[in-house]
């Protein structure tokens, strides 16, 4: 009985690591990460993170100590959840909305030791460091450059200079040694993997640990609870400094599924990238889900034919209003034809528009013109109803 004691060959450590390294083997040559033009395997994904992991501990950054990364759902971002624990390191992702103030005291509290920072926010995390204390040990910055966004925004020269980081994050992926070892003998599934604070939204920021075992129980229990099949194609809209994405991006990997990376959360963009890449799953807080409801509902208002039917109305257009809750709520402009004996009231044309229209699709607001803004061949200068509608500021509508 003495051979049935716990040892490497029965009672391997529990944590979702391991489910990347699965994945290199049952899913090896099938796509992982796509990110615009960039797509990997799950075989290169591996390497990459062994890579990452390899150039973390070449840094100096001992096992327990915190690694922090600031980031959008880019590929960096997905590597990273499995790069700093196969370190050794502890990871603690920051909400890329709060500010420099804040992340400071995150910073500080947690005693990060290395910080990934997106190249976007590399002068929010210079500002965060310079509220250090005097005589405060700061971290190393590693900045993660994007050739790869389509968004049209870059790493401008006016912005921080380079020289505030020790090195690039593909500088990390290119020198790391694709042949860490991550799972040594001293790795304990009791050992601290994630650190998550709140946003501080309420009170001062609270933190949470989570060990590789906790971990592992959350990601298996998240994909059996959504009921997830083999390699479905996951849209990344909910930001992994969300609870590391709710846990799937380790998930993703237990699955063999292919991630769409997102840097930012676009109705346009997303419904292209579901249509283009067959996306069977995704995730995002009621209001998220909202905002791309009302993202097609907008576009077909683009052609008002309804309230053109109304007998008073000689032009109408109809663009987005910010609203506070539901992200954007259709915003319509029109102008009366001439010598009515009575023009009808705001609230009378959204009555007209909801008999004839789902009650989502009815305009919110409706602004009435002398006459719409054209050019010169008569067409509506849209862009110019948008702006109005923008400086309008939040729609204050009922919520039902």
């Amino acid at each position: 009985m003495e051979e049935l004691r716990p040892r490497k060959a029965n009672s391997s450590p529990l944590t979702p690591l391991g489910f990347l390294e699965r994945a290199a083997t049952v899913y090896g040559d099938c796509t992982s990460v796509i990110y615009n033009t960039t797509t990997y395997t799950w075989s290169q994904t591996y390497r990459r993170c062994l890579q990452v992991a390899s150039s973390i501990a070449s840094l100096g950054i001992k096992r327990g100590q915190v690694v922090s990364v600031i980031a959008p759902n880019i590929p960096a971002m997905y590597e990273l959840h499995f790069a700093v624990p196969m370190s050794g390191a502890i990871l603690n992702n920051i909400n890329t909305r709060l500010d420099a103030r804040t992340i400071s005291v995150l910073l500080r509290h947690s005693e990060s030791k290395l910080v990934f920072v997106d190249h976007l926010a590399s002068s929010l995390i210079l500002q965060a460091l310079s509220l250090f204390p005097p005589n405060t040990q700061r971290p190393q910055l590693v900045l993660i450059t994007d050739d790869d966004d389509d968004g049209g925004e870059a790493l401008s020269s006016s912005s921080s200079s380079t020289v505030d980081f020790c090195c690039e994050y593909e500088s990390m992926v290119e020198k790391g040694d694709p042949e860490f070892k991550w799972d040594e003998d001293q790795f304990s599934e009791w050992d601290p993997m994630i650190l998550n604070y709140t946003s501080g939204t309420t009170s001062s920021p609270k933190g949470v640990v989570h060990c590789h075992r906790g971990i592992f129980f959350i990601t298996v229990t998240s994909v059996l609870d959504w009921g997830v099949p083999k390699q479905p194609v996951y849209l990344w809209t909910l930001p992994m400094f969300h609870a590391n994405g709710w846990s799937y991006p380790w998930g993703m990997a237990a699955m063999g599924a292919t991630n769409i990376c997102l840097r930012k959360f676009d109705g346009p963009i997303i419904f292209n990238l579901i249509k283009k890449h067959g996306v069977t799953h995704m995730c995002g807080a009621p209001v998220v889900l909202n905002m791309l409801t009302n993202s097609p509902n907008n576009e077909k208002l683009q052609n008002p034919s309804v309230l053109y039917t109304h007998p008073a109305i000689n032009e109408a257009a109809v663009v987005a209003r910010p609203d506070e809750f539901w992200g954007e709520t259709p915003c319509a402009f029109v102008s009366f034809k001439e010598r009515l004996k009575s023009k009808p009231s705001e609230k009378e044309i959204m009555e007209f528009c909801r008999a004839k229209l789902p009650h989502y699709m009815v305009p919110k607001t409706v602004v009435f013109k002398d006459e719409l803004p054209k050019t010169s061949t008569g067409k509506i200068q849209k862009f110019v109803l948008r702006d109005i509608a923008k400086a309008m500021g939040s729609s204050r509508v009922s919520r039902m």
